[in-house]
């Protein structure tokens, strides 16, 4: 008897509960036909400064990239050894684009960089780095013509892809795939065209191409957007592509210095 009063006494108070958290009115956060404006995380001297360092760090990329000549950019882990089969791929790549006469560029860091960097630097090509501020695997390697480092990601991609002709993307990680994918969607929405890029490594990226596919077959990516993309496992065949899109698309200008610029090449 005791237990069917407590029962009873439960339900009671239960539903008496649910009655008074529908009564309680909600509070919205924002008041319904008022005009608020939610403050940011920095002041507006904050955020002057902090445009203006973002300024300052497009002008100066631009003094420094403005006389290294077409390029050709280089992505891939910056986890690599010396001794990785990879390694050497990127190495002979930058070997190769200093033989064309192109200009090697790089994020300027070590393992799949410092190899490009590395082969056209000992073939007496011009080898650029882009580098960029980071607590941990990031340091400048040692085969550069000219370096510059960056602050902020979104400044260093925009002048890697401003300065460059084609991207050959080596296997990476994260980094790697956000360059590569950013370029995509560049590509997809006509913002670049006719820009080659090379997927290298074909065990490495089989997963990635596949999954393409099935996004085509999906309807969510059209076929076309990937007909600039090669996947490969040769250097030669990567390098053939490369030439035969700029040969048919691109005009090299050779560009003036001003002194009043105070400008040097």
């Amino acid at each position: 008897m005791r237990m069917i009063f407590c029962l009873n006494w439960l339900a009671i108070y239960t539903i008496d509960m649910e009655a008074a958290s529908a009564k309680k009115k909600i509070e919205p956060i924002i008041p319904p036909k008022e005009q608020v404006y939610l403050e940011g995380p920095k002041s507006r001297r904050y955020e002057l400064a902090f445009a203006w360092r973002v300024f300052k760090q497009f002008i100066q990329g631009f003094r420094t990239l403005h006389f290294v000549g077409p390029c050709i950019t280089v992505f891939g882990s910056a986890r690599f050894k010396e001794d990785h089969p990879y390694y050497e791929s990127a190495r002979e790549f930058g070997k190769r684009i200093a033989d064309t006469g192109f200009t090697t560029l790089t994020g300027g860091g070590p393992g799949i960089m410092e190899a490009a960097n590395r082969g056209a630097f000992e073939s007496g090509g011009t080898s650029v780095g882009c580098n960029i501020r980071l607590p941990f695997e990031q340091q400048v390697n040692k085969y550069l013509s000219k370096s510059i480092t960056f602050e902020h990601f979104f400044v260093r991609k925009v002048l890697l892809v401003k300065y460059s002709y084609a991207f050959i993307i080596m296997p990476g990680g994260f980094g790697t795939m956000d360059e590569f994918f950013e370029t995509l969607t560049l590509i997809q929405t006509k913002t670049i065209t006719q820009f080659p890029i090379v997927l290298f490594g074909k065990e490495y990226y089989s997963n990635l191409w596949n999954y393409a596919e099935f996004m085509a077959q999906q309807g969510t990516i059209s076929r076309d957007d990937m007909k600039l993309v090669l996947l490969t496992d040769s250097i030669d065949e990567a390098m053939e592509h490369i030439q035969t899109y700029i040969n048919q698309n691109y005009k090299v200008r050779p560009r003036k210095s001003y002194w009043w610029f105070f400008e040097k090449r």
